[in-house]
C-alpha cells in the first residue's frame, strides 16, 4: 500500500527505480474504439503511456460518444446495394434482410 503523503516528485523516482516511466501524448485529436457491436470515440481525449519494461500501458480520459456499430454497418451495405444495382433503398434493405445480411446474394436477387 502506497502511503497517501507522497509527493509526485518522489513517485516519479520510486517508479524510475522500478523501471517504469510515464509520459502524455500530445495533441491527441481523436481515439476510436469498436468491438462487434458498438464504437467508442473519444474527442479531445487525454492519453497516458506507461512502460513498464517494455509493456505498455495506455490510458485514456474522457468522455467517449457511443454508438451502435450495427446500424452504421447497415447502412452502409444498402448504399453498396442501392449503388450496385440501381434500386431504392427499400429495395436494397428488403433484399438485405431476406439475404440475411449476405450482401452477395442481395446484389444478386436485384440485379435478375
Amino acid at each position: 500500500m502506497m502511503p497517501g503523503n507522497i509527493n509526485p516528485r518522489q513517485m516519479n523516482q520510486m517508479m524510475r527505480r522500478l523501471g517504469i516511466s510515464v509520459k502524455n501524448i500530445d495533441n491527441v485529436e481523436k481515439i476510436i474504439i469498436q468491438t462487434d457491436s458498438k464504437e467508442y470515440i473519444f474527442k479531445d481525449a487525454e492519453v497516458t503511456v506507461m512502460d513498464a519494461k517494455g509493456q505498455k500501458t495506455y490510458q485514456i480520459t474522457g468522455n467517449p460518444i457511443i454508438r451502435d456499430r450495427a446500424d452504421d454497418t447497415l447502412k452502409e451495405d444498402i448504399k453498396l446495394v442501392m449503388d450496385q444495382t440501381g434500386k431504392s433503398e427499400e429495395e436494397a434493405k428488403k433484399a438485405l434482410e431476406d439475404s440475411n445480411g449476405d450482401i452477395a446474394e442481395a446484389i444478386l436477387k436485384l440485379s435478375q
